[in-house]
């Protein structure tokens, strides 16, 4: 029988942030994936820390120690986790007024700066000036969220745990039933983003947690070189999600659509030239939704040719994947009420900005000693036990 401190389902950046933060806590820890190489939100993440966009006490608290960590992870991981700052750009569409959108980002930690269009294409040539009415830009963090998810595992396997690719096809008390046989530990917890809640719905357990199809092309490898991270100054997916989850009850019905899909037009572009074009959001309640996958490549190109014409054109494969939000853009992080084995890290919004520091602080917090910022994301604000 082999018996673990920990069990953490799902590797992505969040099952392999939270594995190796308990093994630095001396845990033995256990990290159970079905892919070694999954279609992920970690594995098509734009890669962004939006460590200037806290609004909050708590959120401005979390992208403060996300910095610092990201700065110093290359080192402590002993492994290149591509960290440097980019240039963000935030698109302002013709029709939009600049003035409204300069206004709504004045109370972020740090305020992005109105550009015309003019010094918008300077900083980013490939900006169509006809397609924008000007932008807005900051200092934005950057890495490559797989190789710092790798990173992570790699960490975690040179200290107290262990990384093993098997299918969790039962959730018990103690114990998680897979397809390489039966693991114990004294706590389980759920790092699957998209599909936690459907896994634990199989176990019995209903949460406030949903998720969005989000749809991408990935470009392999280009000649065209961007200079910034492009992204709407409108982003649509926030108003998406608080709309989609204003029904839970829709998400336990098979073939729901519960609000009409959208898609924000944005570009980033990563050390080895790899280029990801995103992205359309669709709030479908199955999780094995089929999407037209030729239709949706083509809207997506056809919006991106507005600002970024040359990008649009690139050859690429059209990727989806799933991404977890909660109803209130704050995470579901720690024990579900009424199973006090059983803890959830998922749901978040910022993931870059504020996964990392959520999980040296439920790795802290396990030892004993309460964290009140963990208690303003833990679930007993939005679970219903099954």
């Amino acid at each position: 029988m082999q018996t673990y401190d920990w069990i953490v389902i799902g590797a992505g950046i969040t099952g392999a942030s939270l594995s190796y933060e308990l093994t630095q806590q001396g845990y033995s820890v256990l990290l159970l994936d079905a892919d070694r190489n999954p279609p992920s939100a970690t594995r098509f993440s734009y890669g962004g820390i939006a460590y200037w966009s806290g609004t909050t006490d708590l959120t401005r608290q979390l992208c403060t120690e996300a910095k610092i960590i990201h700065q110093n992870l290359s080192a402590e991981l002993d492994a290149d986790t591509e960290f440097r700052e980019i240039d963000l750009l935030l698109t302002i569409a013709p029709e939009s007024n600049p003035e409204t959108l300069t206004a709504a980002y004045a109370n972020f930690a740090t305020p992005p700066q109105f550009l015309t269009i003019e010094s918008a294409c300077e900083l980013e040539p490939l900006l169509d000036p006809n397609g924008i009415a000007g932008a807005l830009t900051v200092k934005h963090g950057h890495i490559n969220a797989e190789k710092t998810a790798q990173a992570y595992i790699q960490a975690m396997q040179r200290s107290t745990g262990t990384y093993t690719i098997a299918t969790v096809t039962q959730l018990l008390k103690t114990s998680v039933l897979t397809t390489e046989g039966e693991f114990f530990a004294a706590n389980i917890v759920l790092c699957m983003g998209g599909l936690t809640r459907q896994f634990l719905k199989n176990s019995g357990i209903s949460i406030s947690q949903y998720f969005t199809h989000a749809e991408i092309i990935e470009i392999p490898s280009s000649s065209v070189q961007l200079s910034t991270l492009v992204m709407p100054a409108e982003a649509e997916r926030f108003t998406l999600e608080a709309n989609a989850s204003r029904d839970d009850a829709i998400w336990d019905q098979p073939g729901q659509e519960p609000t009409p899909a959208i898609l924000d037009a944005g570009a980033v572009q990563f050390r080895d030239s790899r280029i990801l074009i995103g992205q359309v959001s669709r709030t479908l309640t199955d999780p094995n939704a089929a999407i037209d996958a030729r239709q949706s490549e083509a809207d997506l190109r056809k919006k991106i040719s507005r600002v970024l014409p040359k990008v649009s054109e690139l050859p690429g494969t059209w990727q989806h994947c799933l991404v977890a939000f909660s109803g209130d853009r704050l995470p579901l992080v720690g024990k579900i009420p009424g199973h006090e084995t059983l803890h959830v890290f998922s749901g978040f919004g910022n993931p870059l900005a504020i996964v990392p520091p959520l999980a040296r602080r439920f790795a802290i917090q396990s030892k004993g000693t309460p964290d009140a910022l963990l208690q303003q994301v833990s679930l007993e604000r939005f679970t219903k036990n099954g």
